[in-house]
């Protein structure tokens, strides 16, 4: 079977590099930009000052803050309203993951016409996108560069994975000047989502060489990066540092996909609208102790790439280790320790997990799970249970 490898044409790195975006475009050719990003970056002043970029390059633009954190079909509908009363012609997401998904749908929308639910699955879109950059600021979710779009369904509360390599953006930057007013609780929930995409990559079924070497380069320094972070946002090392392991952790998932952890927390937000680091970070020891038996060797390659001493253990007990230092990393930045101090519901259990199955990050998952086990999981999760 082929192996593909998706990324960005162009990727910008470094303090101070949003400033670069104006004459970035201009090599795109676009004259008016829509700027996608979320209520609160749109009235803080940072859409104003990004926007002020792109001005003083001579290009048109007009912001639109309708994004919100988890981003739904309504957000993307009024986006592609918004783009064509204001005779946009190109897109630039300036946020986390939300903005960046948003924008990868009103991008869609605006290449292909139809409506976001045409498009869940894999590679459904027949045109080009329009022009599309994203500025990214957070360090977690890794959308400025991949080919995953997660948009809420809001009839089914259903988070749809559109997985699609024309979604990718043609420019990405990752300025750690803009993450610096990102506070601690965002930051550890960014973090454990980046951690999430290295180690789910890492032990998917299309893991590969070339995603191998990024997913535990990430592990290595989302281990010892975040919890810095977290501890002073104003850190400029550890916010660089983070901007380049999630990135690290983006290239790895965005070639390798994902597994259960993602399905599962996919529902999580469709159901309860809730943030999607956190579920992930809570969901990830129990689902990668389910994961162990299907490749020890992996989890303690996991182990050693968190800087854990693992002399003369079995592989076993090293792969347990693993587990456990994910536990005590998630605890050590802050993370809730189960769902249910999260309003989830025991009884949306059953219906969570049928659609967990559906979901395409479950098809690389290491080891197929049942309904029940599925059920099982969440019910471990729910109750912040010892994962192993």
């Amino acid at each position: 079977m082929s192996t593909y490898y998706f990324l960005p044409t162009r990727n910008v790195f470094g303090e101070g590099s949003s400033q670069e975006a104006g004459e970035l475009a201009k090599t795109l050719k676009v004259k008016k930009i829509m700027i996608v990003t979320d209520k609160f970056l749109a009235h803080n002043g940072m859409a104003d000052k990004i926007s002020d970029i792109y001005k003083k390059a001579g290009i048109d633009v007009h912001i639109f803050g309708g994004a919100e954190p988890n981003p739904t079909d309504r957000n993307v509908a009024d986006g592609i309203k918004a783009y064509k009363e204001n005779g946009c012609n190109a897109i630039v997401s300036l946020g986390g993951g939300s903005s960046h998904d948003c924008a990868k749908g009103i991008g869609l929308i605006a290449a292909n016409g139809g409506n976001i639910k045409d498009f869940e699955g894999v590679d459904k879109s027949n045109n080009d996108m329009i022009p599309l950059m994203a500025i990214n600021t957070t360090a977690g979710t890794a959308s400025e560069i991949t080919r995953f779009c997660i948009i809420t369904d809001t009839e089914r509360k259903v988070k749809m994975a559109i997985v699609d390599w024309r979604v990718t953006p043609q420019i990405s930057i990752n300025d750690p000047e803009l993450m610096v007013g990102m506070p601690p609780a965002l930051t550890a929930a960014t973090g454990m989502d980046a951690l999430t995409h290295a180690i789910e990559a890492y032990v998917s079924t299309m893991a590969n060489p070339l995603t191998d070497t990024a997913a535990l380069k990430a592990i290595t320094m989302i281990t010892q990066y975040l919890p810095k972070a977290v501890a002073n946002g104003e850190y400029m090392k550890a916010r660089d540092n983070m901007a380049y392991a999630q990135y690290l952790a983006g290239i790895a998932f965005n070639n390798a996909s994902l597994g259960y952890v993602h399905a599962m927390a996919h529902q999580l937000g469709g159901f309860y609208n809730l943030p999607h680091g956190v579920c992930n970070a809570i969901l990830l020891p129990y689902v990668e102790s389910f994961n162990l038996m299907s490749n020890l060797n992996r989890f303690r390659d996991i182990v050693e790439a968190m800087g854990e001493n693992i002399t003369g253990l079995s592989t076993d007990d090293a792969a347990v280790k693993a587990i456990k230092a994910i536990e005590r990393l998630s605890k050590q930045v802050g993370i809730p320790r189960n769902l249910k101090i999260l309003g989830v519901k025991p009884e949306d259990f059953a219906i969570m997990a049928e659609n967990a199955q559906k979901d395409v990050c479950h098809l690389t998952n290491p080891r197929k799970a049942t309904k029940e086990e599925i059920i099982e999981l969440y019910r471990k999760a729910y109750e912040g249970e010892p994962a192993i």
